[in-house]
């Protein structure tokens, strides 16, 4: 029957249902996709090829536009497969594998941005400890553990999630498989659970903020003192960009996992949903590198090797 088909599936509002823009708007999120896979992809391979960016920045910076690729495409293809087909169900399985891979790549990046600062710190407040403190076995076990901290809390959050009893009416207001849009669903009693996801976050977002913090408090405190222009404005260039990522992704977090419910309405969440699963991925390349003169030598260097080759 119907009910009995109903309780099997979800339904996904997507980001065009309200809108007259819908193509306008697809195309533009359809753009923006290609944007993403095209400069993290690109930045990945000029990271492997380029020996001079086999350093413990790029390394994290390769493994956080793998995080980035992985991310937009556990939600996005869906979305815009289903605004061109019309059918925006998702099955509840379906809609458990979604949560749970995207949580777990938001918690490892969570991690991974907390690495990178303390790698910043290591770099411009050690520079003479930095090949020890930043050794490549300390880097591979610093991924390791983002990786696990990330997979453990998508685990987690996932299984209680979807063990939750969900009401007839089974229509998410997102475009992917959220857990706070998920919670609005449910039949049961709930404030546990919000509470239990309460110190989740503090855990996830709350210790990596104070870590971060800390670390570019004490990086700004030795700009300040720091003779030479030059090496000045290098330093704090390289924090700008750091501290960007981390507002942008930490605030959207913040707003999404940690303000009670009563703070939040449909269109709000799918907006800042929106920002940080589809705009980050874009903007990350090109605040974090491409606008790094090594990685534009580099990529300089990929082009002319290209023509080369075709001229051969």
């Amino acid at each position: 029957s119907e009910n009995e088909r109903s309780s099997t599936y979800f339904i996904l509002m997507g980001l065009f249902d309200q809108t007259k823009h819908a193509v306008f708007l697809y195309t533009l999120t359809f753009v923006l996709f290609l944007t993403a896979l095209t400069g993290n992809t690109l930045l990945i391979l000029l990271i492997h090829r380029e020996p001079h960016l086999h350093t413990p920045m790029y390394f994290f910076i390769s493994q956080l536009s793998l995080m980035d690729l992985m991310y937009i495409c556990v939600t996005v293809p869906k979305m815009l497969v289903g605004q061109v087909t019309g059918d925006n169900t998702i099955s509840h399985l379906g809609c458990g594998v979604q949560m749970f891979f995207y949580l777990t790549l938001t918690g490892a990046e969570f991690f991974l941005i907390t690495a990178m600062a303390y790698d910043r710190y290591a770099a411009i407040c050690r520079p003479l400890h930095y090949p020890l403190l930043m050794s490549q076995r300390i880097c591979h076990l610093f991924m390791s553990g983002c990786w696990f901290l990330g997979m453990f809390d998508g685990l987690l959050l996932t299984a209680m999630t979807m063990s939750l009893p969900f009401c007839q009416f089974r229509k998410i207001r997102n475009f992917f498989c959220e857990a706070p849009a998920l919670l609005k669903l449910s039949c049961s009693d709930i404030s546990r659970y919000e509470m239990f996801m309460y110190l989740c976050c503090v855990l996830m977002l709350l210790i990596p903020t104070m870590i971060i913090s800390s670390s570019y408090a004490l990086i700004l405190c030795l700009i300040q003192s720091m003779n030479s222009g030059k090496g000045r404005r290098k330093a704090f260039a390289t924090c700008s960009s750091h501290m960007v990522v981390l507002m942008l992704f930490f605030g959207a977090g913040t707003y999404t996992y940690m303000l009670p419910r009563s703070y939040h309405t449909g269109e709000q969440d799918m907006m800042v949903s929106t920002f940080y699963t589809i705009i980050t991925p874009v903007l990350n390349p090109l605040i974090y590198s491409f606008r790094n003169k090594d990685v534009t030598g580099a990529l300089k260097n990929l082009m002319t090797s290209r023509m080369r080759l075709r001229k051969v």
